[in-house]
């Protein structure tokens, strides 16, 4: 017998907390739709996402080391895919949704501009006089407006709450609504999942990435509370491994110690304050799903270590300069010539603006792709500008 949506309804409602949210009290859709049979309407929002033109591009977008500069470094989708999975956890440990998790997960990063977050920064200073570009932002602009795969409606036209749970930074200004609802002061519990998840993989995986490139060595990364607490349990589950996998283990060892304090926390203050409903949830004092402050101690002293050895360490810092110059070079061109910017791209400039159009385009390109432009136009053959000077790099 098929198992139909309805019965998936059935099971959140016995399973879920009284603070998660359900498929079947969805907000809805901004336009409406019919349900499916047997896929509920977080399920939907996660397959539209996995199947969006603009997920896939992830692939070939830096994460912290250029794209295509080594096979085993993250990309935003491995970033993206090992933080979902950490959210998932989290979330049925808590009893919260892990459909909603999954989507917000899944969808959060499609707005990060080509080569990391020196590109996002370049293309924020090219716009400072547009009301700049946050990648944040620019994930509900791809997954509202400017993915085009429905005849319908622009966008994918997800859930409201998904929708909701990507504006992590706007939840916090009193008074900003999606489709005439409140998304703050705190967000949907599923929501601060995800965010925290982002977190910690960041943590764990930034420093495998920065350990494989050489930036970074055993003695350093021994100087800091988290990882000595870390390094302690890998040894104590594995005495006898060998060198060549002590790293490994460690950084999952580093990643388990994070999950688990996020679930004591959150379990916590969950319990002391008894949320009902989710609406409960955003209205709550505080959030609901946190590191706890001797956790936020350990991961403020590691994440300055990280910046500065890893983050603006020359190999990376380099590489990044380099994107800057390219970007802005790029960018510019299209000012001056938008006919060799793509159609749709084109289509936008009489309703959006020339300007909001070009970063659009740049936006949602692959490094690989931004890199094949700038040498298509022989911009790799102009003179070199300058550094970056006053770019978040």
């Amino acid at each position: 017998m098929i198992h139909s949506r309805k019965e998936s309804e059935k099971q959140e409602e016995s399973f879920l907390a009284p603070y998660a949210a359900r498929s079947a009290a969805s907000r809805g859709r901004k336009y409406p739709e019919s349900q499916h049979d047997y896929r509920t309407e977080f399920q939907r929002d996660r397959d539209r996402v996995l199947h969006s033109r603009c997920f896939r591009r992830l692939e070939y977008k830096t994460q912290v080391f250029v794209n295509g500069t080594a096979d085993h470094y993250r990309t935003r989708l491995t970033h993206t895919m090992e933080m979902t999975a950490v959210g998932r956890t989290i979330a049925r440990a808590l009893r919260a949704n892990e459909d909603l998790t999954e989507a917000i997960a899944l969808a959060h990063d499609i707005g990060h501009s080509p080569f990391g977050h020196c590109g996002e920064a370049a293309l924020d200073d090219l716009m400072k006089n547009e009301k700049g570009f946050d990648h944040n932002e620019q994930s509900c602009r791809w997954i509202e407006v400017l993915e085009k795969q429905y005849p319908d409606f622009p966008g994918l036209n997800l859930t409201w709450e998904v929708r909701a749970g990507l504006r992590k930074h706007q939840a916090q200004i009193s008074g900003v609504e999606v489709d005439g609802h409140a998304i703050g002061p705190f967000q949907y519990v599923e929501a601060q999942i995800a965010d925290v998840a982002d977190d910690m993989t960041y943590y764990a995986h930034d420093v495998d990435d920065g350990y494989e490139a050489g930036l970074l060595t055993e003695e350093q990364l021994q100087d800091h509370e988290i990882w000595r607490l870390a390094a302690e349990r890998a040894r104590l589950q594995y005495p006898h491994v060998p060198a060549s996998q002590r790293m490994a283990i460690t950084i999952r060892a580093l990643l388990d110690l994070q999950v688990e304090d996020v679930l004591r926390t959150s379990d916590a203050l969950l319990s002391r304050l008894n949320p009902q409903s989710p609406a409960e949830v955003m209205r709550a004092p505080e959030r609901l799903a946190t590191f706890s402050p001797e956790m936020h101690r350990m991961l403020a002293a590691f994440k300055s270590f990280l910046f500065r050895n890893v983050y603006y360490h020359p190999a990376v810092s380099d590489d990044s300069q380099e994107a800057v110059r390219m970007m802005r070079k790029l960018f510019l061109y299209y000012i001056d010539h938008p006919d060799v910017m793509g159609r749709k791209a084109k289509a936008r400039i009489p309703t959006d603006g020339l300007w909001r159009a070009a970063c659009d385009y740049i936006s949602g390109m692959t490094d690989r792709y931004a890199f094949e432009e700038y040498l298509r136009f022989g911009l790799d053959k102009e003179p070199a500008e300058g550094p970056a000077k006053g770019l978040n790099i």
